[in-house]
């Protein structure tokens, strides 16, 4: 049997196509891509963030790819080919791009699935990585130390952005206020990613919590519900079936973790590694250095959303602290000990509903998510998780009658809540 070299068939992303060429990703983070990539726009990169979010997308994933993959491998694989099939963009000038962490789950073999599903209809399409793990050498965007930490600061500005939108929205006396004052926001902080202006991270926050708390709110009491699990199905909207545009309908205020949580995660994860499997201490000790800056930034931007009475980010340190009630540190596949971490955190700061987003094929994030749930549980008994799994066979009206079961939950604790204080 003749054996079929995969690699020499595979296109590459030169240095010349950089001019040409535009580039498609996934939305999986709606505010975050949009500042993040304005980064490598500077760099002189062509790049689109997909918006895409109807159920063509699946099928069209279907076609390709196994049911078996884990769903964020299909919502991607699919969103690009439909993207590609639209006649929007053109095949022999258009490149796409994903981001891999790196870990011990099938994200990353999402490149070798992906360029298999475009082999059959787009094999000219290049296919490539942004991470920071070593996957898929010399295909990837410039990512040079500058770049890194222009993505670091944009990180926290999207995350503020992200919860002072999430804090704002539900209790808008004017509709479409907030809308307004978020858009005015990422575009304040797109214009600040060039040169140093980036690293001003005060004066852009600062500007961020002075903008959103111009916006006229009531003081209505509302269900707020938190959002954990596996990183893609907790922020995309295609993946999650609009679960926070679902809850504002619901008149209830979505709490949604920082990436940067994510992000520090990753980081203390290498650390540990160093640690508990005799990892390179160099490599953990350069990794050290720059969680220890980013802890410092957090904590500044933390003092500053307490003294203009927004609730804060998570201290990534409380979420070790809290992690280490139910997980080590050591368990650290899908999200690893961070989804339990990010419950208790939750809890503790006031959102006692909490929705576990687990998607389909995702073992470690099922062990870890729903798992956890339980120690979670064990800890503190009035906290009302549910688990809500999406993949290509779930349907979003069963997904919502889920929800609105433990929201009916949790409208009843309000409503005790309330009559209590009252008395």
């Amino acid at each position: 049997m003749q054996t079929i070299s995969y690699k020499k068939a595979t296109p590459v992303f030169t240095e010349e196509m950089k001019s040409t060429y535009k580039i498609l990703i996934p939305n999986m983070l709606p505010y975050h891509f949009e500042i993040l990539c304005e980064i490598f726009r500077q760099k002189g990169y062509d790049i689109e963030v997909l918006t895409t979010e109807d159920r063509a997308i699946i099928d069209e994933a279907l076609k390709h790819v196994h049911n078996d993959t884990c769903y964020p491998a299909l919502c991607v694989i699919g969103q690009f080919i439909d993207a590609l099939k639209s006649g929007k963009y053109d095949p022999d000038k258009t490149a796409v791009l994903i981001t891999q962490s790196g870990g011990g789950c099938r994200a990353s073999n999402y490149v070798p699935l992906l360029r298999r599903a475009l082999s059959a209809e787009f094999p000219q399409v290049p296919v490539l990585s942004l991470n920071f793990s070593g996957l898929e050498k010399g295909n990837g965007l410039e990512v040079d130390l500058k770049t890194l930490l222009k993505l670091a600061y944009g990180i926290f500005y999207a995350d503020a952005v992200m919860s002072l939108y999430n804090q704002c929205k539900p209790y808008e006396k004017i509709v479409g206020q907030t809308e307004q004052v978020r858009d005015e926001c990422i575009a304040y902080v797109k214009s600040t990613l060039c040169g140093r202006k980036c690293r001003k991270y005060k004066t852009i926050v600062k500007k961020l919590l002075v903008a959103f708390s111009k916006i006229e709110r009531t003081n209505e009491k509302k269900v707020k519900v938190g959002i954990v699990g596996e990183i893609y199905v907790k922020y995309s909207p295609l993946a999650n079936s609009g679960l926070e545009k679902f809850l504002y309908a619901e008149n209830c205020e979505p709490v949604v973790p920082a990436l940067m949580d994510f992000v520090m995660y990753c980081i203390v994860n290498n650390i540990n590694d160093a640690k508990l499997y005799n990892h390179n201490k160099l490599v953990a000790f350069a990794y050290n250095l720059v969680y220890k800056h980013l802890l410092k930034v957090q904590r500044k931007v933390i003092r500053m959303f307490q003294e203009t009475g927004f609730e804060p980010p998570h201290d990534f340190e409380e979420l070790r602290r809290l992690a280490d009630k139910v997980l080590h540190q050591g368990v650290k596949m899908g999200e690893g000990w961070l989804i339990p971490a990010e419950m208790l955190a939750l809890y503790e700061s006031g959102t006692e509903n909490i929705v576990c987003a687990q998607p389909f094929g995702c073992l470690p994030n099922h062990i870890v998510g729903k798992g956890a749930a339980r120690a979670v549980k064990a800890l503190h008994e009035d906290v009302n998780i549910v688990p809500i799994d999406y993949d290509p066979s779930a349907t979003k009206v069963n997904q919502e009658n889920r929800l609105k079961l433990m929201l009916a939950t949790a409208r009843e604790r309000l409503e005790e809540k309330n009559a209590g204080k009252k008395i």
